[in-house]
């Protein structure tokens, strides 16, 4: 029997790395069954992603005519939350419970609390929107109504996520464990596209209805996703129990301070502010730019949100292969921040030549250049956590991008409308009253920012003969170091 089970796990180590990228994690003790399983709860993360920023957008400003300012704000509102990330990190790694677990609490309160968010949000969404009966209602009840519901989902899936990913490492040895994560965040992106082709295959024909139905069938999946995920992944550890531990937990103050008192990890993190809002600030202007600009369908501009997350995929999969040689991450993070500029002009030209092709074309090629700089951050911060603040790494990782992401929506959303409306009035000349105005503004204003990121992140880059000498150096243990 034990020789049946070396042998299957032999073939799956030798055939999944080359279909699926950081396949190569698995080990006898963590086979690629049990990855795959527990990497189901970022398939429901992706899947809450395309609803917030993707599909419902694109719904609530062209089909609902909610504006883009308040759509914007909205789409932005999980971000009040994400700064506690690297909170619930910390929490999770000092964690104490009667069942013995430390990140499974927290996991499964941030999947009841993503589903009561997406439970309540199309019935929120459609008061928003003024339409039927909600027409006669005062405006806030479905300002707050949608409200409550995004800021629901949002501190559902940043709980659920940040936990996850600590549980994903605590399984994992730890040589493997970038790779381990890395599996997580490509799980994430395909979970993106399945639901992205899913969500506009449901909505081609739009109708208030068929909204409901999809947002909620979406609420009933994060529930059997991740209790699936979780289904006997995490031990109980009988040293866990909730009686006090002899020696006292350190505060998170401390904690943090040592974390961010490590070699570039201040000017790392913003790095990763600022890369991750020069690629964030057009998920909410990315399907109503399609729809408005170059008159695409829902459908359509759905499958843009999977042609972004496929492009990120194949960024994630080529930087694997090329990290897993001892690449820098952080020329490999910089090298994303050069790509976009390209991918975001070419979106700035599609408007001019109303080329769908060309815009088609640039969504993917942004995706990809996020796939890069992700993988590099990513592999950057794992790479000098130590083992006792695995948690909280990935938890200022993931507060640091996601807070930037949602600024850089609510900013996009804002820009676009206010140089859009400028436009209009004919501030700009008459070469410039288009609708395509207020949404180039905002890519323009994305390629500064992929500029400045370039320049934080060059002082963290290790030289060329240090890079090629020490090709093992980021898969060592800090303490090893």
């Amino acid at each position: 029997m034990n020789r049946l089970r070396r042998s299957i796990l032999s073939r799956m180590m030798r055939v999944g790395p080359r279909f699926l990228p950081f396949a190569d994690a698995a080990s006898e003790d963590l086979p690629l069954s049990r990855l795959l399983r527990l990497s189901l709860f970022q398939v429901s993360v992706g899947m809450a992603l395309v609803l917030l920023v993707g599909t419902l957008n694109r719904v609530m400003i062209v089909e609902l005519h909610v504006s883009t300012t308040l759509v914007a704000v909205m789409v932005s509102l999980p971000v009040l939350y994400a700064p506690f990330r690297a909170l619930v990190g910390f929490r999770s790694d000092t964690h104490r419970s009667a069942l013995g677990w430390r990140r499974v609490p927290f996991i499964w309160m941030g999947t009841l609390i993503q589903f009561g968010g997406l439970a309540m949000m199309p019935f929120a969404l459609l008061v928003l929107s003024g339409g039927g009966n909600a027409a006669h209602w005062p405006a806030w009840i479905g300002q707050a109504g949608a409200a409550m519901a995004f800021l629901a989902v949002g501190a559902g899936l940043h709980t659920t996520q940040t936990a996850g990913l600590a549980l994903a490492t605590d399984l994992a040895p730890v040589e493997s464990q970038p790779k381990v994560v890395g599996l997580m965040y490509v799980m994430l992106l395909v979970g993106s596209i399945i639901s992205a082709l899913v969500f506009g295959a449901f909505l081609r024909e739009f109708t208030p209805g068929r909204l409901v139905q999809v947002i909620q069938a979406a609420a009933v999946m994060t529930m059997v996703l991740n209790t699936i995920a979780l289904w006997k992944q995490e031990t109980r550890d009988p040293r866990r129990h909730g009686k006090q531990p002899d020696v006292a937990p350190p505060k998170f103050a401390e904690a943090w301070n040592r974390y961010v008192g490590g070699a570039g990890a201040r000017r790392a993190l913003v790095a990763i502010a600022l890369g991750t809002m020069a690629f964030a600030m057009q998920d909410v202007l990315l399907e109503p730019y399609g729809g408005k600009v170059l008159d695409m369908s829902v459908g359509a501009t759905t499958w843009l949100t999977a042609t972004l997350a496929a492009g990120g995929l194949a960024g994630f999969t080529l930087a694997s292969g090329i990290l897993s040689r001892g690449a820098d991450p952080a020329r490999m993070a910089m090298a994303g921040a050069c790509v976009g500029v390209p991918a975001f002009a070419a979106v700035i030209t599609a408007a001019s030549t109303e080329s769908v092709a060309l815009f088609a074309a640039g969504v993917a090629l942004i995706g990809f250049a996020n796939g890069l700089f992700g993988h590099g951050t990513l592999t950057f911060t794992m790479n000098r956590a130590p083992r006792e603040q695995v948690g909280l790494a990935l938890g200022a990782w993931g507060a640091v991008q996601a807070t930037g992401a949602g600024v850089a929506v609510a900013l996009g959303g804002i820009l676009r409308d206010v140089f859009g409306s400028m436009a209009s009035n004919g501030l700009f000349g008459h070469a410039f009253t288009g609708p395509a105005t207020g949404y180039v503004f905002v890519y323009a204003l994305e390629v500064v920012l992929l500029v400045a990121t370039v320049v934080a992140m060059l002082p963290l880059m290790r030289s060329r003969d240090e890079t090629a000498g020490t090709p093992a150096l980021d898969n060592l243990p800090v303490a090893a170091k």
